[in-house]
């Protein structure tokens, strides 16, 4: 095994997924890119990386995730955009956790 893979499965295996999402982020453009695009944020570990978010969205709310955006809020927390496949609602995950 890699050096490359080591270091990876580490990392996966400090960040529980249940500790990887912090919040959902409820802001008007958030609620616009769930009815508009299909899309959920959420602020997430600042040490979690694009592939360990979709798992831990996948595993946490039963869906397949299309596509992670990231960035560094100005108040340091780190947000992630995710892109449901078209066959799952990020209405319906939203009403689940009691956004819309």
């Amino acid at each position: 095994m890699s050096r490359r893979m080591r270091i990876r499965r580490q990392k996966e295996e400090i960040l529980e997924i249940s500790k990887i999402i912090i919040r959902a982020v409820i802001s008007e453009k958030a609620i616009d890119l769930i009815r508009r695009e299909n899309k959920l944020t959420f602020i997430v570990d600042r040490r979690a990386n694009k592939p360990i978010i979709k798992r831990a969205i996948e595993e946490f709310f039963d869906v397949r995730v299309e596509k992670v955006w990231t960035m560094i809020t100005p108040r340091g927390e780190k947000k992630a955009i995710v892109k449901l496949k078209p066959e799952y609602s990020a209405i319906d995950i939203a009403s689940q956790l009691g956004i819309i």
